[in-house]
């Protein structure tokens, strides 16, 4: 993936092994970037340098793809004009935004929900405008978590359509996070004056924020990354963006982000240059095994904070987290021996599959 990416930004030719495009399908769709990809190169006129079969795979993949974002901003674009006309200052982020600002078209990233940032005092009026619209089934809240989802069935779909209403973008517990430094400087869109967006610094900011927070496990993160530094360009100032993360403890975060990004890709050095790059010789895209692999963890996991305190915080909330957020059947004391006994099963399994 990593190849093919470089490539389509220019950074040498395509490959022309036919079995590189038959793998290159797996790993396409395992991280859900076939739109992506597709839009891409046939953007770049490259579509046709690729095999038949890899062109017809992306397309179908584009068209599914495009045909639901449709629906998606449909959706989404209601509930805008229901927060505007009920003075609801919101901002969207990621999902359809991203993909018409950023990538250029409605159906170039494909997306599955919708993603809202509003202001926490909103937040009760927010809820009804969304119930009112349909989305009714409410998830559980994550204690300590930064944002609540409701979703709504259907029709002719066994997946339902989910708007996440979001009041900050990191745990308060391992941060210092202050959502009013981004609020302050978002810009109204086309005439209104409630729908907003974020200026570019605070996007690309967002972006990292969201790609650390998955520990850049999928390539969709880079490519997210990777456009907005194509598209944003001089709009992006590193040093302002260190210095509000140095404000919000988020230091560390974008340092190992931003870091890998450009270990990964260090074309990007010509795009825009990024004197503060750290080696990261733990971290593996999907690669890392055994023993490694859970150093890369604890790293990622505990030691990636601006504060010994936050880490700590942090390790407990993993030792011992909200009923809600383990992934396994259960309750009480059996739910959390069930976890450990599968965290202890995989690392076994991981340590000796080698």
């Amino acid at each position: 993936m990593i190849e093919l990416i470089k490539a389509i930004y220019g950074q040498g030719p395509l490959p022309q092994d036919e079995f590189f495009y038959h793998s290159a399908i797996d790993k396409i769709e395992e991280d859900g970037i076939a739109s992506q990809i597709y839009f891409l190169l046939k953007k770049q006129g490259k579509l046709e340098q690729t095999p038949d079969f890899f062109q017809d795979f992306l397309k179908q993949s584009y068209e599914r793809s495009f045909y639901q974002n449709l629906f998606i901003k449909s959706q989404q674009e209601d509930i805008l004009q229901r927060f505007e006309d009920y003075g609801i200052n919101v901002i969207p982020l990621k999902g359809i935004h991203l993909a018409e600002k950023v990538f250029g078209h409605v159906g170039a990233r494909a997306t599955s929900d919708i993603d809202l940032l509003i202001r926490i005092e909103d937040l009760e009026i927010a809820i009804e405008v969304v119930h009112y619209l349909g989305f009714t089934v409410e998830e559980a809240p994550i204690p300590g978590h930064f944002h609540c989802s409701f979703s709504k069935e259907l029709p002719n779909s066994t997946m339902p359509l989910v708007v996440e209403l979001h009041w900050s973008l990191v745990k308060q517990s391992t941060s210092k996070f202050d959502i009013a430094d981004l609020w302050k400087h978002a810009k109204p869109v086309k005439g209104n004056e409630y729908i907003k967006e974020l200026i570019p610094n605070h996007t690309f900011y967002m972006l990292c924020l969201h790609g650390w927070r998955h520990n850049l496990d999928s390539m969709k993160y880079f490519l997210d990354l990777i456009q907005a530094l194509y598209y944003f360009n001089e709009d992006v100032d590193y040093e302002e963006i260190l210095q509000l993360a140095a404000k919000h403890q988020t230091h560390r975060r974008m340092i190992r982000t931003l870091s890998i990004l450009y270990l990964q890709f260090p074309f990007l050095d010509k795009i825009k240059p990024f004197h503060h790059k750290r080696d990261f010789p733990l971290w593996q895209y999907r690669y890392a095994q055994g023993f490694k692999k859970y150093l890369d963890f604890i790293d990622y996991q505990f030691l990636g904070f601006d504060t010994v305190k936050h880490g700590f915080v942090e390790f407990i909330h993993w030792i011992w987290p909200s009923k809600d957020e383990v992934p396994v059947d259960g309750e009480g004391p059996k739910m959390y021996f069930f976890l450990y006994k599968k965290r202890i099963a995989g690392m076994i399994k991981s340590l000796f599959s080698n």
